[in-house]
């Protein structure tokens, strides 16, 4: 497969930075092509602004979403835009590496959704969920936190992981995108257990080595909503 990694952490030597130095040598050693985003050491720009279009639509008002329909149409990206585009449209499989920093992703992250993730690119009125601009392939988040399991269960102090921390990551960005999301890979508090971080990579080159086989999270197809966005009652 082509594989990209966006990855988003500010110390090269960080468990995350261990992770995707793991996913690149297993992947690649595996047979697959691999490309990297290395957000920070790229300096990537995480403010979408009216620098990001070569070309404008309208050079009196910023109307973000209408610029970057635009830029899809004219091929008008800003340099850095484009080449992360290319990337998306290369891959079959996109692995997203970063720690969970209050309930989210990384700012820089984020940025990189905003900028990327463009109107026209991977989503329109008829074009998000299951019919988005990049269906056809699957993504995967692999995560660290800094509260332990316990804290992220349906009970626990920060709230169920899948249902309430990772689903705007998973459901609201990833799979609007025409993404089909899998399970998540997840290092619980990494930062405190030496022992549990090699338990971890290990853990992790397995997950690796079976990428196809990871279970995909099940979301409604854009075709179950209605034309109010309720999801129709034979559905429910």
């Amino acid at each position: 497969m082509n594989i990209l990694i966006v990855y988003a952490h500010p110390e090269p030597k960080s468990f995350n930075g261990a992770l995707k130095d793991l996913a690149i040598s297993e992947l690649t050693a595996l047979g697959h092509h691999v490309k990297v985003s290395d957000l920070y050491e790229m300096n990537f720009k995480a403010v979408a602004d009216s620098n990001d279009f070569i070309n404008r639509e309208n050079n009196d008002f910023l109307k973000y979403a209408v610029e970057q329909k635009n830029a899809v149409k004219t091929n008008s990206f800003s340099k850095d835009i484009q080449e992360e585009q290319e990337k998306l449209v290369w891959a079959d499989f996109v692995i997203f590496q970063f720690p969970l920093w209050w309930y989210s992703v990384p700012a820089i992250l984020k940025g990189w959704f905003d900028r990327v993730f463009a109107s026209g690119f991977v989503y329109a009125r008829d074009m998000r969920y299951d019919t988005g601009g990049l269906k056809g392939r699957k993504a995967m988040l692999s995560i660290t936190t800094g509260s332990p399991k316990e804290a992220y269960t349906p009970y626990g102090m920060d709230g169920d992981i899948n249902e309430k921390i990772l689903y705007h990551i998973n459901h609201g960005m990833l799979y609007f995108a025409g993404l089909d999301p899998v399970e998540p890979f997840i290092a619980w508090t990494p930062s405190h257990d030496e022992e549990g971080r090699k338990s971890y990579l290990e853990e992790y080159k397995r997950r690796l080595h079976h990428l196809l086989e990871i279970p995909t999270i099940p979301y409604h197809p854009h075709s179950h909503y209605d034309e109010n966005h309720q999801l129709k009652s034979e559905y429910r």
